[in-house]
């Protein structure tokens, strides 16, 4: 009986350019994975020309597809559902879910009924927002607050980091002068629990979590947070929910398995090449 076939990069499309940016973006992330590429469109049947509309969606995300990645193996799918429904149920068995932000930045606040929040929020795999036309050089940046969701994320960190041959930057927001110590000791335990974080460097920022965390992903590669904090058991937190909506950088939400128990202290030749602190 031969081998299922490896999870596929899932990109949701919707007709808009924000869509074609995450086709493009799931391309690249399909064959960098060696991993198929399922476009999806997703809605209620209706009458012949909608059909028609939404298989020109979907032949035109493929067409994009293939220019933008030669080589890439993709499939288009139209789907009848519930958008969010749907992008969650194949996001069971998918190695990525990748969605556009259809312009988040300039609403004036995030729907929490929306498709893409949802996904964010509820998907059982990790979910890559595509930013702007491709992403630029610099480190993976990893966020972290010593909770178990934001360890995750720094574990999914570490391996986009090793994929890609780039390092990742482990950063912990202190939000009032005065709590350095606290913040080096949050840096500690993070990278102690992931013992598959070779490559990286941490840093101390200072200010408001969310926006503080906007500013250094105009420099990251990618920036991997979880969709919830420390203090936070809502759909998403509220730095999850500033980055989703303002990040200069594709973003990677983390969900899978719970990262294991931590260590007490990292060990010396995973001690970071530098601690920098503005």
């Amino acid at each position: 009986m031969p081998d299922p076939s490896p999870s596929p990069v899932v990109v949701g499309v919707t007709g808009t350019a924000a869509g074609l940016a995450a086709v493009r973006l799931a391309a690249r992330e399909a064959v960098s994975r060696d991993r198929e590429l399922r476009i999806v469109h997703v809605f209620t049947w209706s009458h012949a020309r909608a059909r028609g509309a939404a298989t020109q969606i979907v032949d035109e995300a493929v067409a994009t597809a293939q220019r933008s990645t030669p080589g890439v193996r993709v499939t288009g799918q139209l789907v009848d559902g519930v958008p969010d429904r749907v992008l969650l149920r194949l996001g069971r068995t998918a190695e990525m879910l990748v969605l556009g932000d259809d312009d988040l930045a300039t609403t004036p606040w995030l729907p929490s009924g929306s498709v893409l929040v949802q996904t964010v929020a509820r998907a059982w795999c990790p979910v890559l927002v595509a930013r702007g036309p491709r992403p630029q050089a610099g480190p993976i940046l990893a966020a972290v607050d010593g909770s178990e969701c934001s360890l995750l994320g720094l574990r999914t960190a570490a391996g986009e980091g090793a994929r890609r041959n780039v390092p990742v930057l482990v950063a912990h927001v202190v939000e009032r002068p005065g709590g350095e110590d606290a913040g080096r000791e949050v840096l500690a335990r993070a990278v102690a629990a992931v013992p598959e974080l070779t490559d990286f460097t941490t840093k101390l920022l200072t200010g408001a979590a969310g926006p503080t965390l906007v500013r250094a992903s105009s420099r990251a590669r990618v920036t991997v947070l979880g969709p919830r904090g420390a203090h936070h058991a809502g759909l998403l937190g509220s730095v999850a929910r500033t980055v989703l909506r303002r990040a200069a950088s594709p973003t990677l939400f983390a969900h899978g398995s719970p990262v294991p128990g931590q260590r007490p202290a990292p060990d010396r030749e995973r001690e970071p090449s530098r601690v920098l602190i503005p």
